[in-house]
């Protein structure tokens, strides 16, 4: 049992210089996605509460989907599906970048987490004070600089709590990365199990993995909310 331990312990942990381990990559990868798929959600969340149709309707579309489809079957859709494609291999570019499962991983991760980001983020939006936009309005600000100002900072404190929640699933989805041939905790895991048939060991720790992880990422945001969601927490009587 030490020696298995010892073993997993070099594999998901230790680095060698030359390759990037199964918990280095889970993390980077939930890091990756996170990060570029925020940054396109805003504008889309933007979009996604506009009155014209033109803008809102393509964003419901692409949400809809995402959101409606599991997303083990859109990684195959961009690891398997899109290789098929005759356009794909013809295209120099296109075909470098899908022959590589990573790379598909982290789209179809990107793609996922942006269509729910974009959905919290839009319902933040809406729940902020009206009385706070028109007092906006009437200081005669633009809506570039009522969203800069006024609404973004206040409808990002509000979606902090689901933005949370959103951060543990997706690190919990990357666990299909390994359909993708990418080593992450899981691909590791399976690989432990099939060298030594120690199911419960192999996938125990690796669920053990997952569980400091996810107890790290919700410490890291309830001290974001202690800070700035103080004004809703409920006041001590003196």
């Amino acid at each position: 049992m030490t020696e298995l331990l010892q073993d997993y312990w070099r594999a998901y942990l230790w680095t060698d210089g030359q390759r990037l381990t199964g918990l280095a990559i889970t993390m980077w990868m939930l890091v990756l996605s996170m990060s570029i798929g925020f940054c396109l959600a805003v504008p889309l969340a933007i979009a996604r509460v506009s009155r014209k149709p033109w803008l809102s309707w393509p964003v419901r579309l692409y949400t809809y989907v995402f959101r409606g489809t599991p997303l083990y079957v859109q990684l195959l859709l961009f690891y398997s599906g899109m290789y098929s494609l005759q356009i794909v291999r013809d295209t120099e570019a296109l075909h470098l970048f899908f022959r590589v499962g990573f790379n598909c991983a982290i789209l179809a991760f990107v793609l996922n987490t942006c269509a729910y980001t974009t959905e919290i983020l839009a319902g933040a939006i809406r729940s902020v004070a009206n009385g706070a936009v028109e007092a906006g309005r009437a200081y005669g600000m633009s809506d570039f600089t009522l969203y800069r100002r006024i609404i973004l900072p206040d409808a990002l404190r509000r979606a902090l709590p689901a933005l949370s929640n959103e951060v543990i699933f997706m690190l919990h989805g990357t666990s299909v990365a390994f359909a993708a041939t990418v080593p992450d905790l899981l691909k590791i895991a399976r690989d432990a199990n099939a060298d030594t048939f120690r199911s419960f060991e192999a996938f125990g720790f690796a669920g053990l993995l997952y569980l400091l992880a996810t107890f790290l990422l919700v410490g890291l945001f309830r001290q974001a909310e202690r800070r700035w969601l103080r004004h809703l927490q409920p006041h001590k009587a003196a």
